[in-house]
């Protein structure tokens, strides 16, 4: 995001001067002017800044200026300055919108808070509103694997690529990392997206019954068959078939699954006749199946017939500037389910979230946010306690901040003060008072 400005609106020349060179001082890029028109022309729904003005001024006076500046954008903050007695004006002021007021005499310092905690709230709202935009405008692949990271563009562009040809995949990633959502898109985004999606998780069906699950069976097979089933694998044809937690799959099962991919037949359990089968085979796993194969759990000659196209889904905490789409994403898909309003997502609680670990992956962080709305999740904001003050609650936020910036650099020094804007020195202190050690934001 580009450099913050704050707009400022005075008829005094002195004053205005002298808030100008203090605001800039503090760090600010100021544009100040007595005419209130020269400064509005420089507002709209994606300028990031806040407009600072006097409210008794010759001419517009301060409350039509703020209502000007609503009639652009109504989240844009507004603070105004009033006069010695004007209490009851500022309190008006409030309940008309206004982000604070500043009551004469005041310090330059007392106004660069005012305005830093305002920018941080325009921030908020401008990223807020991107991530909106963006969700909105996304279509197809990038509406079911969310993500900005190059990693995620690259999973859309072997998926999108994947999608069209009738090759048999096997899918790498941890738990919770969304090895479904892959299998179905390359499903939905293929030819035989209107053919059935058989999904057959491996490691959740009884030994003793996922041979007839797969294959079917004639009547009188085995004890207790006393019709003719049809089986998950000929259920599927013209479709693919999803075989989720491969590597839990039975040893001798695996050789009849071997056999089935290189001829594309089947037998049912009972019969001799040969049915031809036309289906896509995606396999998921989290294991190591070629060390898997090494130790005797897993079949090789399968391995290698499963491993001729792969796809790996990057972990969570490798793409954590992917939260922020992500989650919001999850919020309103858990806004859908619950039909509940989604609460703000402030700064403080986006930082905290990619400040963790997420060994659950993306599935822990749908956890997360359908908590978050149905209002079970606590913001860090409050989280040094009901009764903390405002320093403790400061320093809590700042030392998620400084968390969360030395994770996303696998606990690299130099980028982590660099992006806080913070010297080496400074950023060492303030590790040192929050009991942060670098060795712990690395990824193992």
């Amino acid at each position: 995001m580009d450099q913050a400005t704050v707009l400022l609106i005075d008829d005094e020349d002195d004053l205005r001067t002298s808030l100008t060179q203090g605001l800039e001082l503090s760090g600010q890029d100021v544009f100040a002017s007595s005419q209130p028109e020269n400064v509005l022309e420089r507002i709209n729904r994606d300028f990031y800044g806040v407009l600072v003005s006097d409210i008794r001024m010759p001419g517009t006076d301060g409350f039509t200026v703020m209502k000007q500046a609503f009639e652009i954008d109504p989240a844009l903050p507004v603070v105004l300055i009033t006069g010695h007695g004007d209490v009851p004006l500022a309190v008006e002021a409030m309940r008309a919108g206004a982000y604070d007021f500043m009551e004469k005499p005041f310090t330059v310092s007392h106004l660069a808070s005012v305005v830093e905690r305002a920018l941080d709230k325009r921030r908020l709202v401008l990223e807020n509103r991107k991530l909106r935009e963006e969700l909105a405008d996304r279509t197809g692949l990038e509406s079911r694997l969310v993500g900005r990271t190059p990693a995620m563009d690259l999973l859309r562009r072997n998926v999108s690529a994947l999608a069209a040809t009738d090759a048999d995949v096997l899918i790498l990633g941890e738990t919770g990392s969304g090895k479904e959502v892959v299998a179905r898109a390359l499903h939905d985004e293929g030819p035989r997206k209107e053919k059935p999606f058989v999904a057959l998780n491996c490691g959740a069906l009884p030994a003793e019954i996922i041979e007839s699950e797969l294959f079917g069976h004639e009547k009188g097979a085995f004890t207790g068959a006393s019709g003719q089933r049809i089986g998950k694998l000929e259920h599927a044809h013209g479709g693919t078939v999803f075989l989720d937690e491969i590597e839990s799959m039975p040893l001798d099962l695996q050789v009849k699954l071997l056999r089935v991919i290189e001829t594309r037949t089947i037998e049912r359990l009972g019969s001799n006749k040969a049915i031809e089968l036309d289906v896509r085979f995606v396999a998921a796993t989290k294991d190591d199946l070629e060390a898997a194969g090494r130790e005797g759990r897993f079949r090789l000659d399968l391995f290698y017939r499963l491993n001729v196209v792969n796809i790996e889904i990057p972990p969570l905490r490798d793409r954590l500037e992917d939260i922020p789409l992500l989650f919001r994403h999850l919020a309103i898909e858990a806004r859908a389910r619950y039909r509940r309003e989604i609460p703000d997502i402030t700064d403080s609680y986006m930082t905290s979230l990619m400040a963790r670990d997420w060994p659950g992956n993306v599935r822990e962080l749908r956890n997360v946010s359908d908590r978050f709305v149905l209002g079970l999740e606590q913001d860090p904001e409050q989280q040094a306690g009901p009764g903390a003050t405002l320093f403790e609650q400061v320093a809590s936020y700042e030392k998620t901040l400084i968390a969360a910036e030395l994770k996303r650099n696998n606990g690299a020094i130099k980028p982590t003060y660099e992006t806080l804007g913070l010297s080496r020195k400074a950023l060492y202190e303030k590790m040192r008072k929050y009991g942060l050690e670098k060795e712990d934001m690395m990824s193992v």
